[in-house]
């Protein structure tokens, strides 16, 4: 009884375009809206609410954004458990 490796024929979806894999214009975007979040909740009495909440999104995008950076770094220096595909 000879055994059959099996065939991929399912469909390969298309790479992506060049332009959503840039992650420096939707990191730019996110991170303004949550500065002008910021300054809206800290310039309008009405929002008061908002504060903790701004800057708790603000810090957790600095944090991510920061994440982020180190795994890129430990890519472009060849670290063994880094991440791939981040340019």
């Amino acid at each position: 009884m000879a055994a059959t490796e099996p065939v991929d024929d399912a469909p390969q979806p298309p790479p992506l375009p060049a332009s959503l894999l840039r992650q420096w214009p939707v990191i730019g975007t996110i991170a303004a809206g949550w500065l002008v979040a910021v300054v809206l909740a800290f310039a309008v009495p009405a929002l008061h609410d908002w504060r903790p909440i701004t800057v708790a999104g603000l810090g957790v995008g600095v944090l991510g954004t920061s994440i982020f950076l180190w795994q890129r770094a430990a890519v472009r220096r060849g670290s063994r458990g880094a991440q791939t595909g981040l340019t």
